[in-house]
């Protein structure tokens, strides 16, 4: 009887360890992603459509890179971002990369992080007031501004013009810390042409504080720039120029001019960032002049190597290690460039390198 159910336990210990082999080869067959571990990606909406594409550009990178993505968007709602990464934490994620929907507030969230070691990847928007982020990765921001900036400069000619031009500035949200490098490079190439008074702002609105965007909203941009119309440029003004810091925000713009009774023939100058779809339609319609393209596929392969460095223990990969400060310290990071897209050249940018296809843009 002994032996017998000797054989017995040994041949009930030999099905459950056929059982539980098969079931890893099972689980590690399906996509291989948890052979480099699990990584949380947090995105703040899925309202933008730049959002979107960085979300799902991530989650097929790391998943190619044999990690498994939990990949969350918080619908631009704080609470709802911090009970994900909360999720995250708890639910075994290694490493966390962040796009964060207000900068100031997952300080006290990215302190479990921290004590349990996971490192943190600040994605394109930095993240303020805490000493858990090890690293930041996004596009040369200040550089977004100049370069919008600079397209006003060249277009309007104002280094050969006299004037005026009638001028009015736009940014995005005032949490979202990249809006003040945007307004600021944007600044740095269009205050000497305000001083000389080559450029006007009719409205008196310069200060950021006053140019700001709610949560980057079309709605509030159309909003504030129907009022600029009404109170400024109802008596046969023409506006020549409009500073938009993004692509959601020029739409509302857009929307507020061509109500007001601009057309392509006479539209201002408008500049945006993002290349999305609508604004990408907008410049082949003659209602807006620009925007400056930020290849998300670009972003996700840098952040896929980096994590890819932390979690191998290598030396990471950054580009600048003075110019973002936290309020906690310098930040570690990995600058992407910029350029711009128009009329002229949007089908060498986003059609050649296959970012959009023609029938997406009819």
């Amino acid at each position: 009887m002994k032996k017998f159910m000797g054989k017995v336990l040994a041949l009930s210990m030999s099905i459950m360890m056929v059982l539980s082999l098969t079931a890893c080869s099972s689980s590690d067959s399906g996509s291989g992603s948890k052979e480099g571990g699990k990584i949380g990606v947090a995105m703040p909406t899925k309202d933008l459509q730049r959002w979107t594409q960085d979300g799902e550009n991530m989650k097929k990178k790391l998943e190619e890179a044999g990690y498994e993505v939990d990949l969350q968007y918080a619908n631009n709602d704080i609470a709802t971002q911090v009970s994900q990464i909360e999720n995250m934490i708890t639910g075994g994620c290694e490493l966390l990369v962040i796009a964060s929907i207000d900068g100031g507030s997952l300080s006290t969230v990215l302190t479990e992080a921290k004590n349990e070691e996971i490192p943190v990847i600040a994605y394109d928007r930095l993240i303020m007031d805490t000493d858990a982020v090890s690293y930041y990765a996004t596009f040369d921001n200040y550089k977004v501004g100049q370069i919008q900036g600079q397209y006003i400069v060249d277009t309007l000619k104002l280094d050969e013009e006299k004037g005026p031009f009638n001028l009015e500035l736009f940014t995005g949200s005032s949490d979202d810390n990249n809006c003040h490098f945007f307004f600021g490079g944007a600044m740095d190439v269009l205050q000497k042409y305000i001083d000389d008074n080559k450029l006007v702002v009719k409205s008196g609105q310069t200060k950021f504080e006053e140019v700001a965007t709610p949560n980057w909203s079309t709605e509030e941009s159309q909003k504030r720039m129907d009022n600029i119309l009404t109170a400024n440029y109802s008596g046969g003004e023409k506006l020549d120029v409009v500073l938009s810091s993004n692509d959601s925000v020029a739409n509302g713009i857009t929307n507020a001019l061509k109500a007001a009774g601009y057309t392509k023939d006479n539209f201002p100058v408008l500049t945006g960032q993002d290349c999305d779809i609508t604004s990408v339609k907008n410049i082949l319609a003659g209602t807006q002049s620009m925007s400056v393209f930020k290849d998300t596929r670009t972003l996700a392969d840098q952040v896929v190597k980096m994590v890819t460095q932390i979690m191998k223990g290598e030396t990471v990969d950054v580009n600048d290690e003075k110019s973002y400060d936290n309020g906690k310290g310098i930040i570690p990071t990995y600058l992407c460039e910029p350029i711009f897209a128009d009329v002229d050249n949007y089908k060498k940018l986003l059609i050649e390198s296959e970012y959009y296809t023609e029938d997406q843009l009819k």
